[in-house]
């Protein structure tokens, strides 16, 4: 089954037990026992809901994984996985990750004595100089956000395998149309699903998928234990968006080629981060491991009063958090998304203050260039 056709007709497709073609909004917390532990699958939703497990097999499917798991938000994904390790392991990280990561592991797990080392994954010699004896897993953001750098998985997963630690990606901006990591070696994969899987600003969730079944238990025994389950109706929101996700993908890529070359050939941008682009340093790399580029592009325009005037000027790109959207996002990492990290860090990475990202949309290609051009000017 190719993955547009798996997009529909994956995981569960219809309802077992009424044969709706959609597998409906199981609005219910707990279920009738014929006697005791003698229930048709389900006990208790917490650990168990009908549209939330038909979510879950649904991308596990699509990233050709062994188990799927919906959370309430794609930082409680993020953060059970990191409940996989114990205190005192250490795990070494993609620098450019999103600010809500850094944070969760530097000013929250870091209490319970998870020890990280970030560095630039995208160069693979880093991140085999920054293993120790107590390191348990590499975790890799590829696309980065914001600077889309972009790392090879099957590299980093055949250095876990030697060092024996797991291979943990983000897959959040490529989403499994384009790019899954488990076929390149990874042993999770997560997903903020509040971005392109549910598409459309309407819902809050995160996904994960493991790569073997008793991974998949090990997840499982967390995520029941601490609770932080996505809900049956956003369940249902994202299984009715990824139907949809192979040709938003696609249209969002041809919408963001258009808008690339407008970029790069402007003159009061200094530079554009794409890994679409052939001059980006690793556009083999993202070619070789993915099907596609994705809708996501940083620019910088020199200072913080180029970037202001921007954000000030653009009438199709909504300023707001988050991004993958059917409506294009503008944004200033430096002073939103990734706020959290220390401005002497984000200087180090080049988050700076011009630094402008946006999240393309589905709108007319044309109208989107427009609104460039006049927010940037002559």
């Amino acid at each position: 089954m190719r993955q547009k056709t798996k997009l529909i007709h994956g995981g569960i497709p219809t309802d077992p037990y009424t044969g709706a073609v959609n597998v409906p909004i199981y609005q219910v917390s707990t279920y009738k026992q014929e006697g005791v532990g003698g229930h048709k699958g389900f006990e208790y939703s917490r650990t168990g809901n009908p549209t939330r497990h038909a979510l879950e097999e649904l991308i596990k499917d699509l990233e050709g994984g062994e188990r799927g798991f919906a959370f309430g938000s794609g930082m409680a994904a993020i953060t059970a996985v990191m409940m996989l390790f114990n205190s005192g392991d250490h795990i070494v990280f993609t620098d450019d990750v999103y600010g809500g990561t850094f944070r969760v592991v530097t000013k929250v797990l870091n209490r319970f004595g998870i020890e990280a080392t970030f560095v630039d994954s995208s160069n693979l010699e880093n991140v085999h100089n920054a293993i120790k004896d107590n390191t348990k897993a590499i975790y890799i953001e590829t696309p980065t956000n914001p600077l889309l750098k972009i790392t090879d998985i099957e590299a980093a997963a055949n250095l876990a395998k030697e060092k024996g630690l797991l291979t943990i990606v983000d897959n959040t901006f490529s989403t499994p149309y384009w790019q899954q990591p488990i076929q390149h070696g990874a042993d999770i994969v997560l997903h903020s699903a509040t971005k392109y899987i549910g598409g459309h600003s309407d819902v809050v969730a995160g996904l994960v998928v493991t790569s073997t079944e008793s991974l998949g238990e090990e997840l499982h025994f967390v995520q029941n234990s601490t609770g932080a389950v996505l809900g049956p109706q956003d369940s249902y929101l994202l299984i009715r968006g990824i139907k949809t996700l192979g040709i938003r993908m696609e249209e969002h890529e041809v919408n963001t080629n258009k808008i690339v070359e407008f970029l790069v050939k402007h003159p009061k941008v200094k530079k554009v981060y794409y890994p679409g682009l052939e001059s980006h340093p690793n556009h083999g790399i993202a070619k070789k491991q993915g099907s596609g580029f994705g809708g996501m592009v940083s620019f910088d325009v020199g200072s913080e009063q180029n970037a202001d005037n921007i954000l000030n000027s653009t009438k199709y790109f909504t300023l707001a958090e988050s991004l993958g959207a059917v409506e294009s996002l503008i944004s200033v990492p430096a002073r939103m998304t990734h706020a959290s990290i220390p401005e002497e860090r984000r200087n180090e990475l080049g988050i700076t203050e011009g630094l402008v990202r946006i999240s393309v949309g589905l709108e007319d290609a044309d109208d989107l260039i427009e609104d460039l051009q006049n927010a940037l000017g002559e």
